[in-house]
């Protein structure tokens, strides 16, 4: 899966990585697809990284349609290689159109039949493009998500930049992935 990182058994880690691993299995992911066995070279950071990921994941406050868009959108943003590959038929399965998710892909501004999936967008990308979200997108997101939303919306962006920060400088591929999203250059 990495070619920068050293091979992973089971049969050699300790209590720790064991503890971590049978966690993340037994939760509501169930695998160790993505950046879980780079993490797992640090047990502590495994553990706390994937508790803040299954809440990221599945306790935000917004649909599932609307995390996986987040999520594709930082992703490509990071060019991040697996996580694109993984969460993009989560996406499409939730209801992301494939035409706004290619112009998410090379970096263009989609077109949404839906406004909550254009605010996302607007407020995912202002936030990586200009390190900040402008007065007015703020307003709209809290007036149609709720503050707490937004505050987990700014937590899932968080830790999907972590694990596509992850993946990238250890080069990880998902299981199964051949080919790219986005061009293989450092």
């Amino acid at each position: 899966m990495s070619t920068r990182l050293p091979e992973f058994s089971v049969e050699n880690a300790s209590p720790e990585q064991k503890d971590v691993l049978q966690t993340i299995l037994s939760g509501p992911r169930g695998n160790l697809n993505g950046p879980f066995l780079s993490w797992i070279h640090s047990p502590e950071l495994a553990s706390r990284a994937q508790e803040l990921g299954a809440f990221c994941r599945y306790g935000t406050g917004l649909s599932l349609r609307l995390s996986e868009l987040a999520i594709l959108c930082t992703a490509a943003k990071w060019k991040s290689q697996a996580e694109w590959y993984i969460h993009y038929p989560i996406g499409v399965d939730a209801g992301l159109k494939p035409e706004a998710l290619e112009d998410i892909r090379q970096d263009k501004v989609p077109k949404f039949e839906n406004s909550d999936e254009s605010l996302i967008w607007r407020f995912v990308d202002d936030l990586y493009e200009k390190k900040r979200v402008s007065d007015e997108i703020y307003r709209e997101a809290v007036a149609g998500f709720g503050i707490k939303t937004v505050v987990n919306l700014v937590g899932l962006l968080g830790y999907y930049t972590l694990v596509a920060m992850s993946l990238n400088v250890f080069d990880v591929r998902a299981d199964g992935q051949v080919e790219l999203p986005f061009p293989d250059t450092p």
